[in-house]
Protein backbone atom coordinates (compact mmCIF):
# COMPACT_ATOMS: atom_id res chain seq x y z
CA UNK A 1 0.00 0.00 0.00
CA UNK A 2 1.40 3.55 -0.84
CA UNK A 3 0.70 5.25 2.15
CA UNK A 4 2.10 8.72 1.43
CA UNK A 5 3.62 10.41 -0.91
CA UNK A 6 6.49 13.66 -1.15
CA UNK A 7 7.45 15.24 -3.75
CA UNK A 8 7.58 18.46 -6.04
CA UNK A 9 4.29 19.43 -7.96
CA UNK A 10 4.76 18.65 -11.67
CA UNK A 11 1.15 19.85 -12.42
CA UNK A 12 -2.18 20.50 -11.21
CA UNK A 13 -5.03 19.52 -13.18
CA UNK A 14 -8.89 20.43 -12.65
CA UNK A 15 -9.17 17.46 -10.43
CA UNK A 16 -6.15 15.45 -10.44
CA UNK A 17 -2.07 16.57 -9.34
CA UNK A 18 0.76 15.33 -10.86
CA UNK A 19 3.25 14.37 -7.98
CA UNK A 20 7.13 13.68 -8.98
CA UNK A 21 9.10 11.64 -6.22
CA UNK A 22 12.55 10.90 -7.38
CA UNK A 23 11.85 10.93 -11.44
CA UNK A 24 8.33 9.39 -10.87
CA UNK A 25 5.55 11.37 -11.62
CA UNK A 26 2.54 9.85 -9.46
CA UNK A 27 -1.22 10.94 -10.46
CA UNK A 28 -3.31 11.47 -7.59
CA UNK A 29 -7.14 12.43 -7.92
CA UNK A 30 -8.24 14.83 -5.13
CA UNK A 31 -10.86 16.76 -3.83
CA UNK A 32 -11.09 20.32 -4.23
CA UNK A 33 -10.66 20.79 -0.27
CA UNK A 34 -6.99 19.10 -1.04
CA UNK A 35 -6.60 21.32 -4.72
CA UNK A 36 -6.76 24.14 -2.50
CA UNK A 37 -3.85 23.14 -0.21
CA UNK A 38 -1.55 22.04 -3.02
CA UNK A 39 1.27 24.20 -3.54
CA UNK A 40 2.05 25.51 -7.05
CA UNK A 41 3.33 23.99 -9.61
CA UNK A 42 7.62 23.34 -8.42
CA UNK A 43 7.10 23.30 -4.58
CA UNK A 44 7.36 20.01 -2.14
CA UNK A 45 4.56 19.55 -1.19
CA UNK A 46 3.00 15.38 0.87
CA UNK A 47 0.03 14.05 -0.37
CA UNK A 48 -1.66 11.03 2.21
CA UNK A 49 -2.40 8.41 -0.64
CA UNK A 50 -5.09 5.63 -1.11
CA UNK A 51 -4.61 3.22 -3.70
CA UNK A 52 -7.93 2.22 -5.56
CA UNK A 53 -7.38 -1.34 -7.25
CA UNK A 54 -10.21 -2.19 -9.59
CA UNK A 55 -10.46 -5.29 -12.40
CA UNK A 56 -9.14 -2.82 -15.12
CA UNK A 57 -7.38 0.15 -13.28
CA UNK A 58 -5.70 0.99 -10.69
CA UNK A 59 -6.24 4.40 -9.36
CA UNK A 60 -4.47 7.05 -6.79
CA UNK A 61 -6.24 9.24 -4.56
CA UNK A 62 -4.56 12.20 -2.95
CA UNK A 63 -5.69 13.90 0.36
CA UNK A 64 -3.86 16.70 1.77
CA UNK A 65 -4.82 15.58 5.86
CA UNK A 66 -5.32 12.04 7.31
CA UNK A 67 -8.80 13.12 8.16
CA UNK A 68 -9.70 13.74 4.80
CA UNK A 69 -8.42 10.38 3.43
CA UNK A 70 -9.99 8.42 6.61
CA UNK A 71 -13.67 9.68 5.31
CA UNK A 72 -12.97 9.12 1.77
CA UNK A 73 -12.32 5.82 3.45
CA UNK A 74 -15.18 5.12 5.25
CA UNK A 75 -17.08 6.88 2.04
CA UNK A 76 -16.92 4.29 -0.18
CA UNK A 77 -17.12 1.46 2.15
CA UNK A 78 -21.00 2.34 2.01
CA UNK A 79 -22.74 0.75 -0.63
CA UNK A 80 -23.41 2.67 -4.07
CA UNK A 81 -20.58 5.71 -3.41
CA UNK A 82 -17.52 4.57 -5.39
CA UNK A 83 -14.26 6.56 -5.63
CA UNK A 84 -16.03 9.97 -7.60
CA UNK A 85 -18.45 10.12 -5.33
CA UNK A 86 -16.58 9.87 -2.27
CA UNK A 87 -14.33 13.06 -3.78
CA UNK A 88 -17.42 14.95 -4.50
CA UNK A 89 -18.69 15.02 -1.10
CA UNK A 90 -15.19 15.79 0.26
CA UNK A 91 -14.73 18.69 -2.05
CA UNK A 92 -17.95 20.26 -0.74
CA UNK A 93 -17.14 21.07 2.75
CA UNK A 94 -13.76 20.77 5.01
CA UNK A 95 -13.91 17.18 6.85
CA UNK A 96 -15.07 18.05 10.23
CA UNK A 97 -18.15 19.83 9.04
CA UNK A 98 -18.68 16.43 7.09
CA UNK A 99 -17.82 14.55 10.36
CA UNK A 100 -20.52 16.75 12.39
CA UNK A 101 -23.03 16.58 9.41
CA UNK A 102 -22.73 12.95 9.57
CA UNK A 103 -23.03 12.44 13.66
CA UNK A 104 -26.07 15.37 13.56
CA UNK A 105 -27.80 13.49 10.18
CA UNK A 106 -27.84 16.37 8.16
CA UNK A 107 -29.52 14.68 4.94
CA UNK A 108 -29.84 17.49 2.93
CA UNK A 109 -26.09 18.51 2.88
CA UNK A 110 -25.52 14.67 1.21
CA UNK A 111 -27.95 14.85 -1.31
CA UNK A 112 -27.03 18.21 -2.34
CA UNK A 113 -23.67 16.90 -3.80
CA UNK A 114 -24.00 16.19 -7.47
CA UNK A 115 -24.52 12.49 -8.05
CA UNK A 116 -25.88 11.59 -4.69
CA UNK A 117 -29.50 11.49 -4.48
CA UNK A 118 -32.00 11.71 -0.84
CA UNK A 119 -31.68 7.10 -0.99
CA UNK A 120 -27.82 7.35 -0.79
CA UNK A 121 -27.49 10.38 1.11
CA UNK A 122 -30.26 8.61 3.79
CA UNK A 123 -28.00 5.63 3.18
CA UNK A 124 -24.38 6.97 3.58
CA UNK A 125 -25.71 9.02 6.96
CA UNK A 126 -27.58 5.68 8.75
CA UNK A 127 -24.50 3.62 8.16
CA UNK A 128 -21.86 6.16 8.83
CA UNK A 129 -24.05 8.05 11.60
CA UNK A 130 -22.69 5.69 14.50
CA UNK A 131 -19.12 5.75 13.40
CA UNK A 132 -18.91 9.33 13.83
CA UNK A 133 -19.75 8.91 17.70
CA UNK A 134 -17.89 11.07 20.36
CA UNK A 135 -14.89 11.53 17.72
CA UNK A 136 -17.18 13.35 15.27
CA UNK A 137 -18.51 15.61 17.69
CA UNK A 138 -15.00 16.34 19.38
CA UNK A 139 -13.86 20.18 18.11
CA UNK A 140 -16.88 20.87 16.04
CA UNK A 141 -18.79 22.82 18.74
CA UNK A 142 -22.06 21.20 18.09
CA UNK A 143 -24.47 22.49 20.27
CA UNK A 144 -28.37 20.73 20.45
CA UNK A 145 -29.42 22.74 17.99
CA UNK A 146 -28.27 20.48 15.27
CA UNK A 147 -28.84 21.30 11.22
CA UNK A 148 -31.93 18.64 10.61
CA UNK A 149 -33.70 18.32 7.12
CA UNK A 150 -36.58 20.99 7.83
CA UNK A 151 -33.73 23.24 9.53
CA UNK A 152 -33.61 27.26 7.97
CA UNK A 153 -30.15 26.31 6.82
CA UNK A 154 -30.94 23.36 5.11
CA UNK A 155 -34.58 24.73 3.31
CA UNK A 156 -31.91 27.52 1.70
CA UNK A 157 -29.10 24.91 0.82
CA UNK A 158 -31.71 23.14 -1.31
CA UNK A 159 -33.47 26.26 -2.53
CA UNK A 160 -30.18 27.34 -4.03
CA UNK A 161 -29.59 23.85 -5.68
CA UNK A 162 -33.30 23.70 -7.64
CA UNK A 163 -31.94 27.71 -8.71
CA UNK A 164 -29.64 26.23 -10.43
CA UNK A 165 -26.42 26.48 -8.19
CA UNK A 166 -23.63 23.90 -7.86
CA UNK A 167 -23.03 21.89 -4.58
CA UNK A 168 -19.71 23.78 -3.91
CA UNK A 169 -21.53 27.61 -5.35
CA UNK A 170 -23.92 26.71 -2.66
CA UNK A 171 -21.62 26.25 0.36
CA UNK A 172 -19.26 28.89 -0.33
CA UNK A 173 -22.40 31.06 -0.63
CA UNK A 174 -23.86 30.43 2.35
CA UNK A 175 -20.43 29.95 4.75
CA UNK A 176 -20.98 32.49 7.14
CA UNK A 177 -24.66 33.61 6.49
CA UNK A 178 -26.56 33.77 9.88
CA UNK A 179 -28.12 30.74 9.65
CA UNK A 180 -31.00 32.29 12.76
CA UNK A 181 -32.60 34.09 9.65
CA UNK A 182 -35.41 33.37 7.61
CA UNK A 183 -34.76 31.04 4.31
CA UNK A 184 -35.55 33.96 2.44
CA UNK A 185 -33.08 36.29 3.72
CA UNK A 186 -30.37 33.52 3.53
CA UNK A 187 -31.02 32.87 0.16
CA UNK A 188 -30.90 36.54 -0.87
CA UNK A 189 -27.90 36.91 1.02
CA UNK A 190 -26.44 33.98 -0.82
CA UNK A 191 -27.91 34.98 -3.87
CA UNK A 192 -25.97 38.66 -3.75
CA UNK A 193 -22.46 37.35 -3.23
CA UNK A 194 -22.59 35.73 -5.96
CA UNK A 195 -23.08 38.66 -7.98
Amino acid sequence: MIERLRGVVAAKNPESVVLDVGGVGFLLEVSATTMHEVPAVGHDTVLFSHLHVREDALQLFGFSTEEERALFRLFIGVSKIGPRLALAALSCRRPSELRKALAVGDIALFSSVPGIGKKTAERLVMELRDKMGEVGLAGVGLTDASPGEDSPLALAREALLELGLSAQEVERSLSGVDSEQSVELMVRQALSRRT
